[in-house]
């Protein structure tokens, strides 16, 4: 399915619940948000977008703890879920998704190869849900696999 269809999708299950959805990206820098953006009609189920790519941006802009941060790192499952959770607090949306991770071609580490890539999930009155995954390519294609994995899973969120 391209991003096309996959958005087609999300917008028919995210209007057929009259609900709205907020993105929180870091590593993909506002690609989801330019992707959903470009399809006419957005605006009726698509509430905002953060762009939180340094740590003081998930702080001011999400509320994501210093001590979270600190002890995970923003390349974390701790990070998402905090980023998706907040992006929920600070919107006027029922559903939100948020991104985190090592795109390349530098700044992985043994720990968190490049290709690293936190998701997380959530909804309100719901329990948020996470997931990493590794993907290979460069800088390019690991971000289009990103946000490609975003916006399936919200669809498989949603239900």
């Amino acid at each position: 399915m391209d991003l096309h269809s996959l958005i087609e999708e999300l917008a028919l299950a995210l209007k057929s619940r009259q609900a709205m959805l907020v993105t929180a990206e870091s590593c993909t820098g506002g690609w989801v948000s330019q992707v959903i953006t470009s399809s006419p009609g957005s605006s009726h189920w698509f509430d905002r977008g953060f762009v939180v790519y340094t740590n003081v941006a998930k702080r001011e802009m999400l509320d994501v703890s210093t001590d979270v941060l600190a002890r995970f790192g923003a390349v974390s499952e701790q990070t998402v879920r905090a980023m998706a959770e907040g992006a929920l607090r600070h919107s006027r949306a029922q559903f939100s998704l948020a991104i985190s991770g090592i795109a390349g071609p530098g700044g992985g580490t043994e720990e968190k190869p490049v290709g690293t890539v936190w998701f997380a999930w959530a909804g309100r009155n719901r329990e948020t849900r996470t997931q990493k995954q590794q993907f290979s390519g460069d800088r390019q294609q690991v971000r289009a696999q990103a946000v490609e994995t975003s916006l399936r899973g919200m669809l498989e969120f949603i239900g």
